[in-house]
């Protein structure tokens, strides 16, 4: 598989739009998970550890997973993540991991994949009875938020509802939507919301 986000792992953590979206997403699940001590996690999509690295200081462990090798290096180098960080490069559709989770997170993620329905089953395998999901994405766009011809982008953003829906058919329950972030452009204004849900 190509690594796409090769050249941007450099300075992803030094962009603006990046540090602002997951500095909001990482807030609204630190406020609506009951994140603990005794919990293990996993960040799917990890990248650079953005969102892993205002998790990790709640709970026992993070296990951080993508398939973007450059992204997790830069993860890895972190100091303030040693002894409570996993980095897994590994592409779970194809190759699940062998272990379960008190809670799965993931911040825009979602629409690198072109499946989504297959891929909330996956998530949903990956977790234990009663165990949360917390999934951040853009609301449904009209396909500038990310420029012309970007490569592994599937989806222009989720409509609420359906997602939903699509939740509710993999066995979640406590479906709640909130707006986490709201990105200003010249070209318009992207809200990105959080989901939560509970597994049955």
């Amino acid at each position: 598989m190509t690594d796409l986000f090769k050249e941007k792992a450099r300075d992803w953590d030094t962009r603006e739009l990046v540090r602002q979206l997951s500095a909001a997403v990482g807030s609204a699940m630190r406020e609506r998970l009951p994140l603990s001590e005794d919990m293990t996690i996993m960040d799917f999509g990890a990248g650079t550890g953005l969102i892993t690295g205002q998790l990790a200081d709640r709970v026992r462990q993070v296990v951080a997973v993508d398939t973007f090798p450059a992204m997790l290096e830069k993860l890895q180098a972190k100091p303030e993540l040693h002894g409570r960080v996993t980095a897994r490069c590994q592409d779970i559709l194809a190759q699940p991991l062998d272990q379960q989770f008190d809670c799965i997170v993931s911040a825009m993620a979602m629409h690198h994949v072109q499946d989504t329905e297959r891929l909330i089953r996956i998530l949903v395998d990956h977790l234990k009875p009663g165990g949360h999901l917390a999934l951040a994405n853009l609301d449904t766009e009209d396909g500038h938020f990310h420029p012309e011809g970007a490569q592994g982008v599937y989806h222009h953003g989720f409509d609420r509802d359906a997602l939903a829906a699509l939740m509710e058919r993999q066995g979640l329950a406590e479906i709640r939507f909130v707006t986490a972030h709201r990105v200003e452009r010249e070209n318009g204004v992207y809200p990105v919301f959080l989901a939560t849900a509970v597994k049955l």
